[in-house]
């Protein structure tokens, strides 16, 4: 397995308030965790800390070789049910917090399978044969009026309210994320973001990077595609290759 990321304040930002973290055990089971803060100046960078921080240590704790599947995904709601327990209680105990969240997309690649876990409008992708697919749905106003057939996806894509999210990690006493699994070939990529890359470069461009990059060039590259195009928010690409990482 092979991991990259790259993470940028954007051009209209005074502060960077994504964070991110992976590793990769010794059994080759990968994890990562893309989160995007929200909350103003002072809440949106701890928030999204926080939140990766607590991910980072349930895993790196509990990520077993032995564990099932079906255990990944306990692990996983475990984990992100911790991470929103504390970022929910920092806002509640101080005031000038209060109000911040953020954004959560987790993944765990174990055994060929890619375990994810998201709320809000960070982004998974697989990159498999050519094709970047999106797997996690939006947690957003816009998505629920994509779906209810009051937007096309071209009106979504310039709404003005597409940053408003309905779901977010720290903004609640309970936390409800949407999980799924898929099947990982050799070779393939899995991309985790946050809407700063994907407000800025479309799909067919950021496969375009994926399928002439280097893998390990292909973060750096994804951030200048996006700054060279818009770039105004924060932007985080994270980068997880299926295949074996040389020693």
């Amino acid at each position: 397995m092979k991991i990259v990321a790259r993470t940028d304040i954007g051009k209209g930002r005074a502060e960077n308030q994504d964070n991110y973290r992976a590793g990769r055990q010794s059994d080759d089971t990968v994890w990562a965790v893309v989160c995007d803060g929200m909350g103003g100046a002072a809440g949106g960078a701890l928030a999204s800390r926080l939140a990766v921080e607590q991910m980072e240590e349930v895993f790196c704790k509990g990520l077993r070789s032995d564990l099932s599947a079906e255990q990944v995904r306990s692990l996983m709601e475990q984990a992100a049910a911790q991470a929103n327990d504390t970022v929910y209680r920092r806002a509640q105990d101080e005031w000038e917090v209060q109000g911040m969240g953020t954004t959560l997309v987790a993944l765990v690649l174990k055994n060929g399978k890619a375990h994810l876990l998201h709320a809000g409008d960070s982004r998974a992708y697989l990159y498999h044969g050519g094709v970047l697919e999106q797997l996690t749905k939006d947690h957003s106003v816009v998505q629920h009026l994509v779906e209810t057939g009051a937007l096309t996806e071209r009106e979504a894509a310039i709404h003005p309210k597409k940053n408003l999210i309905t779901r977010a990690l720290g903004v609640a006493p309970v936390l409800q994320c949407d999980y799924s699994i898929y099947s990982v070939s050799a070779g393939d990529i899995l991309l985790l973001c946050s809407d700063g890359l994907t407000n800025s470069a479309s799909e067919a461009e950021l496969a375009a990077v994926l399928a002439g990059t280097d893998f390990f060039s292909a973060a750096d590259e994804m951030i200048r595609l996006a700054l060279s195009q818009d770039g105004q928010d924060n932007i985080t690409a994270l980068l997880v290759k299926a295949e074996q990482a040389e020693d």
